[in-house]
């Protein structure tokens, strides 16, 4: 049994794709992970399953969102040690919490595909690429960032941004002991 964050992209974004958590929590307890503990309203969530793969689990989830509720959300998953890598491994100062940022992917980064993204066109704005993440910096907020639009394009399969203190506290609720 294992500890896992799930990360649900563009839910409870502007009155679209709403999900309550207590929906979300029984969608993981409906495949019977358990533990399940939600963190902010939108789509993160610790909890333990038997499976070791991150990537059949987050498409186990995403069926079940669709079955249950009826929407298509892109889901990535993540071990505690991933994201205790991800937190360990951020390659800058986190200067401000809010304004740094990590993007899940689904898939390993492609770094070939991201040396064509110009770094002159979302300038002072940082991207780092890590392994299945991004480490960002928008010294602006991310709510004007230039970067994100551009990411769509340079990116192979979907993403999910959250800021610097959504992951550390997704971390902390991953590496509780379940009850």
């Amino acid at each position: 049994m294992g500890r896992y964050a799930a990360l649900l992209r563009g839910i409870n974004v502007g009155g679209r794709n709403k999900v309550r958590m207590a929906d979300l929590r029984a969608v993981l307890g409906g495949l019977g992970y358990t533990d399940a503990a939600t963190l902010l309203q939108s789509g993160n969530a610790a909890f333990t399953a038997a499976g070791t793969d991150p990537l059949s689990i987050g498409a186990a989830i995403r069926r079940a969102i669709e079955t249950e509720l009826g929407m298509d959300v892109a889901v990535m998953v993540r071990s505690a040690a991933d994201l205790e890598r991800v937190v360990a491994g951020v390659p800058f100062p986190v200067r401000d919490p809010a304004k740094c940022a990590v993007a899940f992917l689904d898939t390993p980064v492609d770094r070939e595909r991201l040396a064509a993204l110009d770094s002159a066109a979302y300038a002072p704005e940082e991207l780092v690429p890590g392994e299945r993440e991004l480490y960002l910096y928008f010294p602006d907020g991310l709510g004007r960032a230039k970067l994100t639009p551009l990411l769509d394009r340079y990116l192979p399969g979907p993403a999910t941004v959250r800021n610097w203190n959504t992951t550390t506290r997704l971390l902390e609720l991953v590496r509780q002991s379940p009850s």
